[in-house]
This record gives C-alpha cells, sequence and structure tokens, in this order.
C-alpha cells in the first residue's frame, strides 16, 4: 500500500493529500529514508512521521485497506 493512503486509512493524518503533502514536504520517513507519497509500506517497516515540533514513529503491523473507524489504529504499533 502507498504511504499516503496508509496514512489515511490508518488516520494517521486525516486527508490523503495533507498525507502526500507530507510526503513532498520530507516530514514522512520510512525505514530512516524519507518518503515520497507513491513508497510502497509493507508490515514491519518503521515509520516516522513529523507534525510541526512533535514526532510519532511506529511499526506497521497490517496494511489492510479495508478498516473500521475502531479497528485502524490495530493496523500500526507506537514505538515512540
Amino acid at each position: 500500500m502507498r504511504i499516503d493512503k496508509f496514512l489515511k486509512v490508518s488516520r494517521v493524518i486525516k486527508r490523503r493529500t495533507v498525507a502526500a503533502e507530507a510526503c513532498s514536504g520530507g516530514r514522512i520517513e520510512i525505514n530512516g529514508k524519507p518518503a515520497k507519497p507513491a513508497r510502497e509500506v509493507k508490515p514491519g517497516d518503521t515509520v516516522a512521521v513529523s507534525f510541526g515540533s512533535n514526532s510519532l514513529t511506529f511499526e506497521v503491523l497490517n496494511v489492510d485497506e479495508k478498516q473500521t473507524k475502531q479497528s485502524a489504529s490495530e493496523m500500526y504499533r507506537v514505538i515512540e
């Protein structure tokens, strides 16, 4: 699954366009490398997201595209 779509489906970022802009702006890293919006993400990858002065690092657990609001948080495990 593309990283911009994963961020939207998992509800880390609410809109896909905002997720794509964050990737293009260099605020998203996958396994320590900057990620473009089309970069594929798979289970086991570590993703770091920078929100201004805050940051979130998590491990991808599931890349299923069909998620409910309740099960979206089960797609990743927060590391930091």
